[in-house]
């Protein structure tokens, strides 16, 4: 006797997979499986529905009319599933095991080693998990346990915490400065190369907020990846901005202090509701609030709260 399709949560996962990428062999990387596996998993599924679910196409495979009717089911099976593994995740009690995290690819870069380095010292039993993206990424579905945000996440069903400000400072490459005068006012910046954003208008906002006439031109390059931006300035193709704590200390670059105030970069912790309270997962949120708190070195006030789905964490309580 077979499994029936719609229980047998492999084929279905394969399946949501393929649909996804529009590939086997995309699909079986991101499922960590090989493509063969991937082939079978849909043929099965295939002859246990008698359904034709994928056609043909230059570039893959693309959904049929059958496939795409069946795509509803298979998202509340996987929905189902992810939920069930959730449950089953956070009824651990054993401080070993693996804490998946996720942040930005400057923030993986630049700021979380040393504060990694340091769990692992104190918790050698807990494995850690790194991954650096930009996306924001679904912790529902267990793709991060702890995320570290630069923003306040409104997700239903996660617990966040804001644990610090990083100080935003101007920069530039001495290299740069020793073949310009070097600003002395915010208006002299326009006389430079500035090191801008390019789809991200993120500085651009912050600029034309302070009063700046800032404008995509305004910069001479552009580039939305952070780690490549912050290589930029500091190869010397013009003045940028960047986190004081990670750019103040490289002796290559200098900060200049032209007497303006620019906001602060908030960082919060998330964690999905069902997983927060797991021991491990508890313990490195703990550690890593701590290590951020000491990276921000913020003297700027707490963000006040705004409306949200997400229960806060009183920043100032006690760590538990």
């Amino acid at each position: 006797m077979t499994n029936s399709p719609l229980t047998d949560w492999s084929l279905i996962q394969s399946f949501l997979a393929v649909a996804e990428t529009g590939s086997l062999s995309a699909a079986a990387q991101q499922l960590h499986r090989s493509q063969p596996t991937l082939g079978r998993h849909i043929q099965n599924l295939e002859a246990d529905l008698n359904q034709h679910l994928f056609d043909r196409h230059p570039r893959g495979l693309k959904l049929s009319e059958a496939g795409t009717a069946l795509m509803p089911m298979a998202r509340e099976m996987q929905h189902q599933m992810y939920q069930l593994s959730l449950l089953a995740a956070g009824q651990s009690q054993d401080l070993a095991g693996t804490v998946r995290i996720t942040a930005s690819i400057f923030a993986a870069q630049y700021i979380l080693p040393d504060i990694l380095a340091d769990i692992r010292r104190q918790e050698p039993k807990i494995e850690l998990e790194l991954v650096p993206t930009d996306a924001s990424e679904n912790l529902a579905f267990r793709a991060a346990d702890i995320a570290v945000r630069m923003y306040r996440p409104t997700q239903m069903d996660v617990i966040t915490q804001h644990v610090t400000d990083l100080p935003l400072g101007i920069f530039a490459a001495k290299s740069y400065l020793n073949r310009h005068d070097r600003p002395a006012t915010p208006e002299d910046l326009w006389a430079h190369d500035l090191v801008g954003y390019d789809s991200n208008d993120l500085i651009l906002q912050t600029m034309q907020a302070m009063g700046w006439p800032a404008t995509r031109r305004s910069f001479a390059i552009r580039c939305d990846n952070q780690a490549a931006y912050w290589q930029l300035v500091r190869a010397g193709c013009g003045i940028g901005f960047c986190q004081t704590g990670v750019a103040g200390a490289d002796p290559d670059v200098e900060e200049l202090h032209l007497d303006v105030e620019i906001p602060a970069l908030p960082v919060w912790l998330t964690a999905h509701s069902a997983m927060r309270e797991t021991p491990r997962i508890k313990r490195v949120w703990s550690l890593l609030a701590n290590g951020l708190k000491k990276a921000g070195k913020s003297t700027s006030p707490p963000l006040k709260a705004g409306p949200t789905t997400a229960p806060v964490i009183d920043p100032d309580a006690p760590e538990e």
